[in-house]
Parts: structure tokens; sequence; C-alpha cells
């Protein structure tokens, strides 16, 4: 099997012999796997023959462990769960669907983490600034007037600002409008 993963994925049987077909059938299904995610770094599989308490058959127990980033996805369907099955088959089925869904909710889990990344520091000028009322106006790139008060200056620096005062600032939209949060004095004008 051709796979992205860093290591070769490994199969385990116990209580049974290996089986060729089933062998195949899984290698096929972590390939399904990479399709849905090619970040999974290894991948172990486990079948296992069980014998059934009060069952005249045996039933096949399908461990599947997937190493992914910043975690790693476990379906461990045991003897006497819905996914322990007495027809082999259908246990690799139902334990590599679970760890598709598992995969996915994962990795979506993930990329909404990577998502919510710091917004961009931006630079302006104190364009209009009215100390007695505790607030001011920047000026950015796009000569877009972006309104500041006094709590989103950093380090007590209200009292530092002056009119053409350049400062670093991460833009927000608020309800009026923009709005500038985390303002920090760059130069003072002459400076």
């Amino acid at each position: 099997m051709e796979g992205r993963m860093e290591t070769t994925p490994q199969i385990t049987f116990r209580g049974l012999e290996a089986r060729p077909e089933i062998t195949e059938m899984i290698e096929e299904k972590i390939a399904k796997l990479e399709e849905v995610s090619n970040r999974i770094t290894s991948a172990r599989v486990t079948v296992e023959l069980r014998s059934g308490k009060g069952h005249k058959g045996h039933l096949y127990q399908v461990a599947v462990e997937l190493e992914v980033p910043a975690g790693t996805v476990i379906v461990n369907h045991k003897p006497g769960d819905l996914g322990a099955h007495e027809d082999l088959r259908v246990a690799v089925r139902d334990s590599f669907n679970a760890a598709r869904r598992q995969l996915r909710e994962h990795m979506a889990r993930l990329d909404e983490q990577q998502v919510r990344s710091y917004p961009e520091r931006r630079h302006g000028t104190v364009v209009r600034l009215f100390p007695d009322e505790g607030y001011g106006f920047i000026e950015n790139a796009e000569r877009d007037e972006v309104f500041f008060d006094r709590d989103s200056v950093n380090n007590n620096g209200w009292t530092a600002l002056d009119i053409y005062s350049e400062v670093a600032f991460t833009q927000q939209d608020g309800d009026k409008g923009l709005f500038a949060a985390n303002v920090t004095l760059v130069s003072r004008p002459g400076g």
C-alpha cells in the first residue's frame, strides 16, 4: 500500500491466524482514512478473536488507533459492544466507519483551532484626540478612521498620546464601526 504515513501501518492478529484477505481489506480501509486526512502519522490495527460468554460462536474485536496532529483517534470495540461481531468483515467495516467519523471530528476541531488565530496588528496615526472625554481616532493605512478609547491603550500610554502619534493596534468591527483594541504607542510626533 502506497501511504503518506511516516510509518508502515501495523496490523496484528490475536487468537487467529493472519488472513491475507482481511489484511488487504484493512489496508484499503486505512487508505480511505488517508483520503479523510493526509496527516495520519501512524496506524495500528488489532484483530482479535474472543469467545463470547453464553455465545455459541466467537466474537471479533477490531481496534483501530491512529496518530494524528494533536492527538490520537482510538476505536476499540469490545465483545458485547455493538461493534463486536461474529462476522469479521462486518467488525472491520464497523470499526473503520467509527474511526472515519472520529477522524473527521478530530480534524474539524483542529482546523477550527487553527482558524482562530490572532488578528493582524496594524499601524496608524492618531488624527483626532479628545483627552477629557477619553477617546480618539486613528487613521489606518486605508485612510479609514478607527475609534479607540482610553481603556484600549496599553501600558497606561493614554497620557503619552498626541495628535500624529504613530500607534500599533488590532482593528475590529464594532457595533458603531471600526474599533481599535490593544493600542500601543510606537512614536510621538517629531520623535
